[in-house]
């Protein structure tokens, strides 16, 4: 169930006008165990479609872990490239649900994906989904970065940086990163701020370090909060003081921080 976390003052300005948003395969499992919660789309949809109505150009992508995940798959015994492009194939299904949700919402959306399908989305090429989010269209990723061994948090990076959008925002069950689990230690603090090199020299996780590296490398500030909290995406995008954000500014953590 969604938190109410407030109303923005309707007449100001975004502070972003271009961002990413990475969900995770679990932020949008609901209620169920796995699989897909259609409700939850819909629920993140209402979120993207406040945000959009404020002029902000969005490309979302999303993982799939509601449905496989090609490193735990491989665990079993499943070769990892194997488990990698099932993996890829369940976050098309993933951005198939969100473009329904939005354009319920009367929304034009676009899917975009690295691995060509032509009957069921665009193939990935930067300028087209620029120019996509120059007209006003909701750009969906897809399929990773195509290739075996990446994450989705390091396809959303490398997205992010392709865009050139001005923030990648990390939705996730958490409201930003603290000093230790919150959920296994209640006297956990959270942490407004951390560099890239705190979140990289402590194995922080807030993404895997080829992520993080990326985005070190391209300036790319990452906000992490929490989805559930509604109006929370529209929050981060007017400039309020939500989550966890990771940059280059010199502000130490406490040793063995993480979400």
């Amino acid at each position: 169930m969604l938190k109410d976390v407030g109303v923005v003052e309707e007449g100001a300005a975004p502070h972003y006008s271009r961002i990413v948003l990475k969900l995770s395969g679990e932020a949008v499992l609901g209620a169920v165990a796995s699989g897909l919660d259609l409700p939850t789309f819909e629920r993140v949809a209402s979120e993207v479609a406040r945000v959009h109505a404020r002029g902000v150009q969005i490309a979302v992508i999303i993982g799939g872990g509601n449905i496989v995940r090609g490193m735990e798959a491989s665990l079993k015994g499943l070769d990892r490239v194997t488990g990698d492009y099932m993996g890829m194939l369940a976050t098309v299904i993933n951005a198939l649900a969100m473009r329904a949700a939005l354009e319920q919402l009367g929304l034009q959306c676009r899917v975009l994906s690295a691995i060509e399908m032509h009957q069921v989305a665009e193939p990935f090429i930067p300028r087209r989904a620029v120019r996509h989010l120059e007209k006003g269209r909701i750009v969906i990723l897809c399929a990773g970065t195509g290739s075996p061994f990446f994450s989705t948090d390091t396809a959303a990076a490398l997205r992010a940086a392709e865009l050139n959008a001005q923030v990648l925002l990390k939705a996730t069950k958490v409201d930003g990163i603290y000093t230790e689990d919150p959920v296994t230690h209640p006297s956990a603090e959270k942490l407004p701020h951390l560099t890239y090199m705190d979140a990289l020299n402590r194995g922080i996780a807030v993404m895997d370090s080829t992520a993080l590296t990326l985005c070190k490398d391209n300036q790319m500030p990452i906000i992490v909060f929490d989805i559930f909290e509604a109006g929370s995406i529209e929050q981060v995008v007017m400039g309020e003081k939500v989550g966890t954000r990771v940059d280059g500014g010199e502000v130490p953590i406490e040793k063995g921080a993480k979400v």
